[in-house]
């Protein structure tokens, strides 16, 4: 009876840890997991437990050559994400010009943000595997079939470098402008990320400390191999430095990087400047069909201190409202003569222009202009699909009767046009008919100013881009540039000579937060109804804050890396003794055995 009782207890403590264990332990454990990033990373699936795990050498030397290669990949493919993301502003005038080439108009930013996000988390997964398995001791071998992406994802990212590099080069100021804004953010969590890598690297340093020590404890049982023990020490201590050093250099640098740091969104509340005005670019193209009545009225609705729009001429001398070199985008012109689909504007009378319909294209069409644009109220729907192209003439009555500024780019006419020398002066004559009050007139087009000055004084002169001199000796007080230009020291030397600055195209919170915290009087922007709810910049933080922030998180940051590295060391000691108490037990039990046997 005692033998069957003793036979039963070891079952039924059996029976109580299967009890205990969770039951996620029951579907995965630890051979699952490590097959599963096996399978992953080489796409060997069916592995036998021997060859699981081959510890000590972490790579053959094709795999440690070929390692850059992903980490390369990876760096480039993140930043090319980044670059884009920070381009969002950008969006629709990249969608234009891919429309402008193809006909087809489509979401080609968000495609290409889909396509650059897929080749940053492939690349991001193929290290984390990679670590993973360094992590498990298991020998890296990455198969071929991902070698070869990695290899066509370095020449992806080439390409569109190069493409920055040559073609889109204003590019970099908007990450610039973006990285003055953020740049608080991204300090805070640059510090917490390196909290999280402090984990797996004391793990690491102090696992290398604990085999240096061991080391040293059997050298001085076996000093017939002193000498190369000896190298071994000075390898490891060396590869610690070599871990070690950058990251606490890093951190270092991130703990006193805001005495360097710039942020305009960083600044006392009482020397905010005011909020900025709006120009509604195009109208409000997000709310009605772009240079449309209807865009206009509801660019006015939502409180524009002006109104942008794009000038063509008739070939019967109508000034009209148009932005495309052609009416492909915005009319039915397709449906109505596609022959004449790609024909400049200005060589059709106005009688066939006012018959198109310029408003289905926003309204009906199952692609909108605008990624993530609200949907349309029923009322607003059958209004939009119904808007013709307006003339010049439309536009400034509405703005007299609003009060509100007009400013716009002109175009010329085509070559063969009876305008094509006198085009400016005929508009000019057109503005002043209207009986518009003249300092409503923001003049904006630069060829023949001299004669706008002379035939229309009111008007008020506004310039593009030039060097203050210039714009002194022409006495123009009024620019309107592009926004990436506020990376130059956010333009101080223009608003020190008292000249009025207008941003364009500046659609995101972000960077119209930028523009407010950096004293800019007016921007120019598609998306009015959003921006004109802001009630303060995004991202704003007073100095005290962003100081007592950065403080807090130095020594919360720097208590938790000490603490992780002190439980590391701690584990690591326990192993360290429990070692070497076995190895001075099984020292004590060799020397007993040899005793023993001298005595027989």
């Amino acid at each position: 009876m005692p033998m069957k009782a003793n036979k039963t207890e070891p079952q039924s403590q059996t029976r109580k840890q299967k009890k205990d264990t969770p039951w996620i332990l029951h579907i995965f454990n630890h051979i699952c997991f490590v097959t599963t990033i096996i399978g992953c990373y080489s796409c060997h699936w069916k592995i036998k437990q021997e060859k699981k795990f081959k510890h000590g050498q972490c790579c053959s030397l094709r795999e440690r050559l070929f390692y850059p290669c992903l980490v390369i990949s990876f760096c480039m493919s993140v930043l090319l994400v980044f670059v884009w993301v920070e381009s969002s502003n950008e969006y629709n005038g990249f969608d234009w010009v891919i429309f402008i080439g193809t006909g087809l108009w489509f979401f080609w930013s968000i495609v290409l943000l889909s396509f650059l996000g897929i080749l940053a988390a492939y690349t991001s997964l193929l290290l984390v595997l990679g670590f993973l398995l360094l992590w498990e001791g298991i020998e890296l071998y990455l198969h071929w079939c991902h070698k070869i992406l990695i290899l066509l994802v370095i020449v992806i990212c080439s390409f569109f470098f190069w493409i920055l590099f040559t073609y889109w080069k204003d590019r970099w100021l908007t990450v610039g402008l973006s990285l003055q804004v953020f740049a608080p953010y991204i300090h805070l969590s640059s510090i917490a990320m390196m909290v999280i890598l402090s984990w797996p690297l004391a793990f690491y340093l102090i696992h290398l400390e604990g085999e240096a020590r061991i080391r040293r404890y059997q050298m001085t049982c076996n000093e017939r191999k002193r000498n190369k023990r000896c190298n071994v020490l000075t390898k490891l201590r060396a590869l610690q430095v070599a871990i070690g050093l950058p990251f606490f250099l890093i951190l270092l640098c991130l703990y006193l990087l805001p005495l360097g740091n710039f942020s305009a969104c960083v600044q006392e509340k009482n020397k905010l400047a005011p909020k900025p005005y709006f120009f509604g670019h195009r109208g409000a193209p997000m709310l009605g069909p772009e240079n449309t009545i209807m865009s206009f009225e509801k660019a006015v609705e939502h409180g524009a201190y002006g109104l942008e729009s794009d000038v063509h001429i008739s070939y019967d001398h109508v000034p009209f409202l148009m932005h495309d070199s052609d009416l492909r985008r915005t009319t039915n012109i397709k449906e109505v003569l596609p022959n004449a689909s790609l024909t400049h504007p200005s060589l059709f009378d106005w009688d066939f222009l006012s018959t198109l319909n310029a408003g289905k294209w926003f309204s009906h069409a199952p692609i909108k202009p605008f990624f993530g644009m609200k949907p349309l109220s029923e009322a607003d729907r059958e209004r939009a699909g119904n808007q013709k192209i307006p003339k010049l003439t439309e536009l400034l009555e509405l703005a007299q009767k609003e009060k509100k500024f007009v400013i716009f780019d002109l175009y010329g006419p085509a070559p063969n046009h009876s305008l094509r020398a006198l085009y400016v002066h005929h508009v000019v004559s057109t503005i002043l008919d209207s009986q518009i009050e003249q300092r409503l007139i923001f003049w904006l087009p630069g060829f023949e100013r001299e004669y706008v000055k002379k035939k229309a004084p009111g008007f008020q002169q506004v310039s593009r881009l030039h060097s203050v001199e210039r714009l002194t000796k022409e006495n123009i007080t009024r620019i309107n540039v592009d926004y990436k230009n506020l990376f130059y020291n956010g333009m101080r030397e223009y608003r020190a000579a008292n000249i009025s600055i207008n941003l364009y195209l500046v659609n995101e919170p972000w960077l119209f937060s930028l523009a407010w915290c950096s004293r800019i009087p007016s921007v120019t922007t598609d998306n009015i109804q959003v921006l004109n709810e802001m009630t303060q910049p995004s991202y704003f933080m007073t100095p005290k804050y962003y100081l007592f922030v950065w403080i807090l998180m130095d020594i919360l940051s720097a208590i938790f890396i000490v603490a992780i590295f002190y439980f590391h060391w701690w584990k690591e000691s326990k192993k360290e003794k429990l070692l070497k108490s076995t190895s001075i037990h099984t020292v004590t039990e060799y020397l007993l055995c040899a005793k023993h046997c001298e005595r027989d």
